[in-house]
């Protein structure tokens, strides 16, 4: 190994351990040392930190020990003799930089708390911040869990800045084809990588999978800061565990390091803080190499790579294997694209979104009638209407095969959404007979027609499902007349496959489904899927994974045959019980489906809402992901999620769907005694955005109920977030939670 480099590194983590110093002793001056410290919504501290040694930073105090740990980590000068070319001191040297990067994000966190945006899927173009900072939690569970399930199989940590906008973009492009995430960090002669995407027109967030973490090198540590995260989150590795926690990231999280422009000592520090994850440094200048195998895959540090080859080399030496679907159309086509947004400058045609009827129907046809990839356009195309213009639009999937079944409609009617949006240059939003579909003018350009509509929405559902598919027929529907007819049609498929969900029992089947897709976040957790208990994520209900099952039978979604009930009121099965039992390995014999009191069902980190008891009020609360705000447990959805997330039974918490809420079942067991099936009425505080999006559904089932204007008895955070604030206003309203019995004694 070269002296260059460890001189470099070595004398890179000095600086670095200075300035943080430094900068923490200003903060501890300015500030009180109990004044908070944390990435806002994320639940795992200062993760690098907190991963490794254990330590959880919460005060500008407790910086004072991950400080220290990074000072003893420094190894001596390199010395002009008896240079030992051993990577140990260069390792060490490189985890105090990432241990101090992250105690500067920190205080740049306090010293200018709106620096950086509060993280979202997309940054408007128009938008004078582009920096996001910290991933939060609710980016974490959507964007980590596709570097567990593959749909992302690594990513790329670009710092600096290539020599013009026209190659980064080609670089961050070719990456994207390739479905892995980029994530931007540190300037290069007055610029970034990230403002030269903004330059070149490419649209940059977390939609994108272009993610600008910020201006600085220091930033590169919210990089390895995710990659820590999603080895606590889904490999169930324990904080603390340092040595598990970095060979996780080097055999599952495949990512590395593109340096692009000339590298200083800092980013040499960094570069060596990176090679401890397995994660190595790619660079386009000439610096010293180092290239023998020892702690990456292959070599850790490679130089002097031309533009034009450096995604293939990156790739090449992280040994990432990648896949890419071939579709034959003019565009690129990936999960990348999935975030892109089609503003209305960029506007070429749309169709739906209010402005026309927008209706995408799959059904299973007979064999004989349907001839495999044809796609027709019934009416007028792309090229035979002017820019902004707007149609209507049918689409009618047609599928045919010897184990194609009519259950399966639903499921692949649903990825029309999603193979629509990995379209570069076309958005697609909703599902059903309410889609919206924005085609954007460089997609035209490129010579994209909606027959290319149909042509991609053939080629991916044959990849994802051949077993079940022999053919797929693809009819594009842009007259009025023939719009209004599939749609006529369309609602009536949708009612009945509505009302054979909704109106079954779990007394009618002897079979509920597992779902075991969450167990790498959750080692222990086993979510049950049956009739009136959707999947706690949302993404699945019984039909969903009865024909999950029958296309994939060794998958996640298992029969459980449910066997006798040990507690028919709170719902336990016998079968379902020694499911669970193997499932989660021993750790959890039994819970119950229908109780948030007594041993309620596991909950993971992934559910789309987490429900708690509030014994002042004598009911129940319900909090949505998306809601950042305080609740009046006390705790808000991450931290309650993070508390009870982790696959075990917790009394008086339970995580759930938001369809959960209004199914018949939810939480009987506390409900009165007098009325099977309202458990609903223990519901006393919900977010508003959440009353509101279930507002439908909601209503209805108050009004069989008997409390037609439940909502309005239900307390928001406009009423309160503590019990004491909402408990005069439930009282005032009457809820019926107030009246009923202790529902500590259900």
């Amino acid at each position: 190994m070269s002296k260059l480099v460890a001189f470099a590194a070595i004398q890179g983590a000095y600086n670095v351990v200075s300035k943080a110093e430094g900068q923490l002793n200003r903060a501890l001056q300015t500030y009180e040392a109990s004044t908070k410290v944390e990435f806002p919504n994320t639940a795992y501290y200062l993760p690098v930190i907190y991963s490794l040694t254990g330590h959880k930073v919460q005060t500008l105090e407790d910086m004072q020990e991950p400080l220290r740990i990074a000072k003893g980590l420094l190894p001596p000068h390199v010395k002009s003799t008896n240079h030992l070319p051993f990577l140990g001191p260069l390792l060490d040297a490189g985890m105090a930089t990432m241990f101090c990067f992250e105690i500067q994000e920190a205080l740049n966190y306090i010293n200018d708390p709106d620096f950086y945006l509060p993280t979202a899927e997309d940054i408007d173009e128009d938008h004078n911040k582009i920096w996001l900072g910290a991933a939060d939690d609710v980016i974490m569970r959507k964007r980590g869990v596709e570097f567990v399930d593959g749909s992302a199989p690594g990513f790329a940590a670009i710092v600096g800045a290539a020599p013009d906008p026209e190659t980064a973009k080609m670089i961050v492009e070719d990456y994207q084809q390739k479905n892995l995430y980029i994530f931007l960090a540190a300037n290069q002669n007055g610029t970034t990588c990230a403002e030269q995407l903004r330059e070149a027109g490419v649209q940059i967030g977390w939609g994108t999978r272009i993610v600008p973490f910020g201006p600085d090198i220091s930033a590169s540590v919210f990089a390895l800061g995710f990659a820590n995260r999603a080895a606590m989150a889904f490999g169930g590795v324990q904080p603390g565990d340092y040595k598990n926690i970095l060979l996780y990231n080097k055999n599952r999280i495949f990512a590395f390091v593109n340096a692009l422009g000339e590298v200083n000592a800092e980013w040499a520090a960094a570069a060596a803080g990176a090679v401890n994850w397995g994660f190595p440094t790619i660079a386009d200048t000439d610096i010293p190499e180092i290239l023998p195998t020892g702690v990456c895959t292959y070599e850790h540090v490679v130089a002097d790579v031309p533009h034009d080859q450096i995604v293939d080399k990156s790739i090449m030496t992280r040994g990432l294997k990648v896949t890419v679907s071939k579709v034959d159309i003019p565009c690129a086509f990936g999960p990348a694209y999935e975030g892109e947004r089609i503003r209305k400058k960029d506007l070429h045609a749309q169709m739906g979104g209010g402005k026309t009827q927008c209706t995408e129907l799959l059904q299973m046809a007979d064999m004989n009638s349907v001839e495999d990839g044809k796609v027709e356009v019934v009416g007028q195309d792309l090229s035979d209407i002017n820019a902004g213009d707007t149609l209507p639009l049918g689409i009618y999937v047609q599928a045919a095969g010897r184990e194609f079944q009519e259950d399966f409609e639903p499921i692949l009617e649903r990825q029309i959404h999603h193979i629509v949006n990995y379209i570069q240059g076309v958005m697609h939003i909703g599902q059903r007979d309410i889609s919206w579909v924005r085609i954007g003018t460089h997609a035209i350009e490129k010579g994209f027609t909606l027959k290319d509509l149909g042509v991609a929405i053939h080629a991916k559902l044959h990849q994802d499902f051949g077993k079940i598919l022999d053919r797929l027929q693809v009819t594009l529907y842009t007259k009025q007349e023939d719009v209004d007819k599939l749609t006529q049609r369309a609602r009536q498929v949708y009612k009945a496959r509505d009302e054979r969900v909704e109106n079954m029992r779990d007394e009618d089947v002897e079979t509920y489904y597992s779902c075991t897709l969450c167990q790498s976040f959750a080692p222990s957790h086993v979510c049950t899927v049956s009739p009136e208990r959707t999947g706690l994520c949302g993404a699945y209900n019984w039909m969903d994974c009865k024909a999950s099952y029958e296309i994939n039978p060794t998958g996640p979604n298992q029969p459980i045959e449910k066997g006798e009930s040990t507690d028919q009121w709170r719902g336990q099965w016998k079968g379902v019980n020694e499911f669970v039992y193997n499932a989660s390995k021993g750790s959890v014999d039994h819970y119950n489906f229908y109780s948030i009191v007594h041993d309620p069902m596991t909950t993971c980190g992934c559910c789309e809402c987490v429900a708690a008891v509030l014994p002042q009020c004598n009911g129940v609360m319900t909090v949505n992901r998306e809601y950042q705000g305080d609740t009046p447990c006390g705790m808000t959805f991450t931290t309650l999620a993070g508390t009870v997330g982790g696959g075990a039974s917790t009394p008086g918490f339970v995580g759930h769907s938001k369809f959960n809420i209004c199914q018949r079942k939810f939480i009987r067991a506390e409900g009165p005694t007098d009325q099977e099936h309202a458990g609903l009425l223990r519901m006393v505080w919900m977010p508003k955005m959440l009353k509101e999006e279930i507002k439908d559904r909601l209503n209805q089932r108050a009004e069989e109920l008997g409390y037609p204007d439940l909502i309005d008895r239900i307390a928001d955070e406009t009423v309160g977030t503590t019990e004491d604030e909402i408990l005069p206003f439930l009282k005032e309203k009457k809820h019926p939670a107030v009246e009923m019995h202790d529902i500590m004694s259900s």
